[in-house]
């Protein structure tokens, strides 16, 4: 183990080729995640009810997590083997349908995949060998995930934006995170409340909601990776991200046009700011002569 560490430290191409593939391998999980977690927040959320409720408890309910039942097809019920869920290669080799009754596999599966190992290369290829790397490895693994699942659901899950604000966290404490524990502490206390006060002032205006609490997490935790100075750069960039999705949309949709939640705004915004945000800001700052 140690002589593989001291070849992926001594060698930056196989460290972003192992990051890649690891990334494949990690999307196909995310893309269960992504699945599964939703209905185990549900599951869990009407037990709880009918716990208030005081209604009987259901029963025969089958065990239902990220590893219980095996993965199978939602038509047909062919249970997947292991060789048929490789990360791209076997959707690929299936012709991207069921093996058994031949029912489509949504190409969403294999682009969260790609998705999944081609920006854990872009960590591997911008921070290099290090703990900060396994670091924002995980901070990025997990905001695909809440991403793809705000998207679909427009649920942003406690279990996975306070995981992510402790990870930042965590990284400061240890000495590998490039933001101070102090920054990371205010960071995420600044991301939380900044967009708490900006839901209460649009609820008292209006009387709606803007945006969920979700979404004051999530910024929370972002702030602990990049600290308070960059929350501002996170906003606009979301911004920007949020007007490109909607010119897309109106390009490309038609008068299909859904909303899309804040919080894949957010989650891109932050994975930018994450890696390129020193860049983003000196650049701004020379254009201006600005310090």
């Amino acid at each position: 183990m140690t002589e593989l560490l001291k070849l992926l430290e001594a060698s930056p191409t196989l460290l972003v080729g192992l990051s890649v593939v690891l990334g494949l391998l990690v999307g196909s999980f995310l893309n269960v995640v992504i699945y599964r977690l939703p209905e185990m927040m549900q599951r869990e959320w009407r037990a709880e009810a009918r716990e208030i409720l005081e209604l009987p408890e259901e029963q025969d309910q089958p065990i239902f997590n990220l590893v219980t039942p095996r993965s199978r097809c939602p038509k047909c019920g062919h249970a997947i083997a292991w060789y048929e869920n490789v990360p791209v290669v076997s959707w690929l080799l299936l012709g991207g349908k069921c093996k058994d009754c031949k029912t489509p596999i949504s190409k969403r599966y294999p682009l969260i995949e790609i998705t999944s190992g081609v920006l854990a290369g872009f960590c591997a290829w911008h921070f290099g060998y290090g703990g900060w790397l396994v670091f924002t490895l995980f901070a990025t693994w997990l905001l695909l995930a809440a991403a793809m699942i705000d998207a679909d659901t427009t649920l942003l899950p406690d279990s996975m934006t306070l995981l992510l604000l402790w990870a930042g966290i965590l990284a400061a404490l240890l000495g590998v995170s490039p933001v101070s524990l102090q920054d990371a502490v205010i960071g995420a206390m600044a991301g939380y409340l900044s967009l708490w006060s900006v839901y209460w002032l649009f609820k008292l205006m209006t009387g709606k909601e803007g945006m969920g609490f979700g979404d004051f997490k999530l910024l929370a935790a972002l702030g602990a990776f990049v600290g308070w100075q960059y929350l501002p750069l996170i906003i606009l960039l979301s911004s920007v991200v949020g007007l490109v999705f909607a010119v897309g949309g109106m390009l490309f949709g038609g008068e299909r046009r859904a909303q899309i939640p804040f919080g894949p705004y957010l989650a891109t915004a932050g994975w930018i700011a994450l890696l390129w945000g020193d860049t983003i800001v000196t650049s701004y700052l020379a254009m201006y002569k600005i310090g």
